[in-house]
């Protein structure tokens, strides 16, 4: 008799515990996706910063050194003279790094541009122009131009 009267209790949880913990993730993952991908465009927006000061002090060595303080260079050619990786000095231009494309153009011998473009709005929202000046500039709407307000 003593055995037919304990009742079999089934340890575990219920089927409403798992959806509370299922809508707290939820919520939390909702809360952290946005900062998170906010993270990585402020991350490609700064690696677009510094690869446009990369190209700069390249192209300075490249006039001074090679282009006899009369000529600038591409990325090309900066890649093929191992003044700038391979990543930023590729083959066909542009070359794209950390989510943004670059371009480098010779306006004259002695003047050369540099822009960096976000691949797409998911990889950053800003676009940053350089040129032999040193100042580095961005457009948020548009490609950036020498007009432009510099970074600060």
């Amino acid at each position: 008799m003593n055995n037919q009267m304990k009742t079999n209790r089934q340890q575990g949880f219920s089927l409403i515990e798992l959806l509370i913990v299922v809508a707290i993730i939820g919520i939390i993952a909702a809360i952290a996706i946005p900062n998170l991908l906010a993270s990585r465009r402020a991350a490609n927006e700064s690696a677009a910063i510094g690869s446009l000061r990369t190209i700069g002090s390249a192209e300075a060595t490249y006039l001074s050194t090679i282009g006899n303080n009369t000529t600038y260079a591409t990325l090309t050619v900066l890649g093929t003279s191992q003044l700038v990786d391979t990543v930023l000095g590729c083959a066909a231009p542009p070359c794209t790094k950390s989510g943004y494309a670059y371009t480098t153009a010779n306006l004259t011998p002695s003047t050369f541009q540099s822009n960096a473009d976000p691949s797409s709005a998911s990889t950053g929202t800003r676009h940053f122009f350089a040129d032999d000046s040193g100042v580095i500039r961005f457009n948020a709407a548009a490609a950036a131009a020498g007009s432009d307000a510099p970074i600060q």
